[in-house]
């Protein structure tokens, strides 16, 4: 396939690119290293989407939706630095399909167990944000496995 799409191909443009490193490496990381960047990108990600949703649940949005907003800019910044950083990927069209198919897998386990683990805890001061660490571990585990696996292998 050539750098120019064809008249009869839709235009599918790449993703927004961060500029975290000036050029990405030939070779891929060893196992160590990209679970120590995926955990800090990761740790970077839940500030900003615990963060969010806190604040849109400050301002009196309903659960869900707090979640739902929170999930989708703490994902798009995970997935902006890890493309780069952890994984030293190039652009690439299927990958960043395979990974908003991946992000809607895990929106759903992510928002639907934070939601479960909401209402099966007490009513008490740690109850929404156990019902975050829960839910954001279970997405976090699914994410490195499908991204290192699969993904990022993606050409």
């Amino acid at each position: 396939m050539s750098g120019t799409p064809h008249a009869h191909e839709p235009h599918v443009p790449l993703p927004v690119e961060i500029p975290v490193t000036e050029s990405i490496a030939d070779d891929a990381l060893d196992l160590k290293t990209q679970i120590v960047r995926f955990v800090l990108t990761g740790g970077l990600s839940a500030v900003v989407d615990f963060g969010l949703y806190l604040l849109l649940l400050a301002v009196g949005l309903p659960m869900p939706v707090a979640k739902s907003i929170g999930f989708i800019a703490g994902t798009t910044t995970a997935y902006l630095i890890n493309r780069r950083w952890t994984f030293k990927a190039e652009p690439s069209r299927a990958r960043f399909i395979a990974v908003v198919a991946l992000y809607a897998v895990t929106f759903a386990v992510q928002v639907g167990l934070n939601q479960v683990m909401a209402h099966v805890f007490p009513d008490e001061w740690w109850r929404i944000p156990l019902a975050f660490v829960i839910a954001q571990g279970t997405a976090t585990i699914i994410n490195f496995v499908v991204q290192r696996a699969v993904i990022f292998r993606i050409r």
